[in-house]
């Protein structure tokens, strides 16, 4: 961040903000936000391994008395923790009559379809055979091969994060009537930041891009100046990277200012259609902050009271994008996209 914008010193993470700017008065970015570039952008992203890998939900919504049912790309599936806390998933019907297994009940371990009480403990029994599953810490994470249909991984492609013992953790969801790729594209799309959100962000300046033409993994991301807006004048100024790791993530790396090391991950994870036949895709936001200030150590004891606080600050980000991310998907699927 350019110093002569903020007033105040390194020693606290608040800045005053000199000489605020009207929103309809701030620098346009519409050039800037070149198509081709968000959409090689996009193409790079989709040709990179996933490992077929999707992510579930938080690993918080896999409790030891209660399943997590989710249908990923036309697929049931249901996932548990098994007597020592492993995360445990497979097909979400019973292989028996085909009963719901999202509503059955843990015990000890266990899985007990509750219409005639087939007992699964994740691994095959009766036709039932489990998938791959995987907990980061933060993240559930399920492999469908058969969806897919890449070489499979045998972990998730996951981003370089804060130490858990250092940081605290909330995740978002929302979900939306688009394809993973519209929301992929949105987050590709640095530019929109000050004027779709400006309750959020004020002063942002793309100062990197990839470019439309060939580029190497390490050029392959976005380098954003912009300011967190706290309140009036007061904004956290930062210099955040995004990148894309994989076909159905964007990674936000804060580099520089206050929380540098803190990551927010955009997962996107495609559902079964509306009943319409409309596509659905769920978005898992993750964020894990991060900060080196002697405070944050209180902050982490109140992590139970910070994390809805988190989760509503996402939330209301993605009230925006998600309309962006649908319209995205309606323009091209009417074959009027201009991109």
């Amino acid at each position: 961040m350019s110093s002569g914008r903020f007033s105040g010193t390194g020693r606290y993470p608040l800045r005053l903000r000199r000489r605020p700017v009207a929103w309809e008065r701030q620098h346009p970015t519409w050039r800037e936000a070149k198509p081709a570039v968000i959409a090689q952008a996009l193409k790079r992203a989709q040709a990179r391994p996933s490992g077929n890998w999707y992510v579930l939900g938080d690993i918080r919504d896999i409790t030891a008395e209660r399943p997590l049912g989710r249908t990923i790309a036309g697929t049931e599936v249901v996932a548990w923790r098994d007597a020592a806390g492993a995360l445990r998933a497979g097909p979400g019907a019973c292989p028996h009559l085909g009963a719901p297994l999202k509503d059955s009940a843990v015990r000890c371990g266990t899985l007990f379809c509750h219409w005639h009480g087939l007992a699964l403990d994740g691994s095959a029994r009766a036709g039932w055979q489990p998938y791959p599953a995987y907990d980061d810490g933060v993240l559930a994470w399920v492999r469908l091969d058969s969806v897919g249909g890449e070489q499979p991984l045998d972990r998730p492609v996951i981003p370089e994060r804060p130490r858990a013992a250092g940081s605290v953790s909330a995740v978002c969801t929302a979900t939306g009537a688009c394809e993973p790729e519209d929301i992929i594209a949105n987050r590709l799309d640095p530019w929109h930041g000050a004027w779709f959100h400006p309750y959020s962000f004020v002063d942002l300046r793309v100062v990197d891009e990839p470019g439309a033409g060939p580029v190497s993994d390490a050029e392959d991301c976005f380098a954003v100046e912009v300011s967190f807006k706290v309140a009036a004048r007061a904004v956290v100024p930062v210099t955040a990277v995004f990148t894309a790791p994989e076909p159905r993530t964007v990674v936000m790396h804060i580099t520089q200012g206050e929380g540098a090391g803190s990551v927010v991950e955009t997962h996107a994870t495609p559902l079964e259609p509306d009943p319409a036949g409309q596509p659905r895709t769920a978005v898992f936001e993750a964020v894990i902050a991060a900060s080196d200030r002697r405070g944050f150590a209180v902050a982490r004891s109140l992590t139970p009271l910070l994390r809805p606080v988190m989760r509503a600050a996402a939330g209301r980000l993605w009230r925006d994008d998600m309309a962006y991310a649908e319209r995205r998907w309606t323009l091209r699927n009417s074959g009027r996209f201009p991109g």
